[in-house]
């Protein structure tokens, strides 16, 4: 087992950060891409390419080992908390 040092916790928190972030505010597009009406086609390309490439991103993290795919999990949580507190509307 090896030992994970303090900036590879920081660099794999701020990865799923990085990628939460991305992939909310994508959703927030294509929920209103969705709301004014557009294509089946797009939004389906949208839905697939943002969960594609989520799954695809925390595989590559899964293979340095657990610790580093919790700590992007982390990060990728916590930015869905930034993400969906920034866009609320009360």
């Amino acid at each position: 087992m090896n030992a994970i040092g303090a900036s590879e916790i920081v660099l794999y928190l701020a990865i799923g950060g990085a990628l939460g972030a991305a992939y909310f505010m994508l959703l927030r597009y294509t929920l209103r891409l969705h709301a004014a009406g557009a294509g089946g086609g797009l939004l389906v390309s949208l839905y697939a390419g943002r969960i594609g490439a989520a799954a695809a991103a925390f595989w590559a993290i899964a293979q340095a080992g657990g610790l580093p795919l919790l700590l992007a999990l982390a990060g990728f949580l916590v930015a869905r908390f930034a993400v969906a507190h920034g866009t609320r509307t009360d």
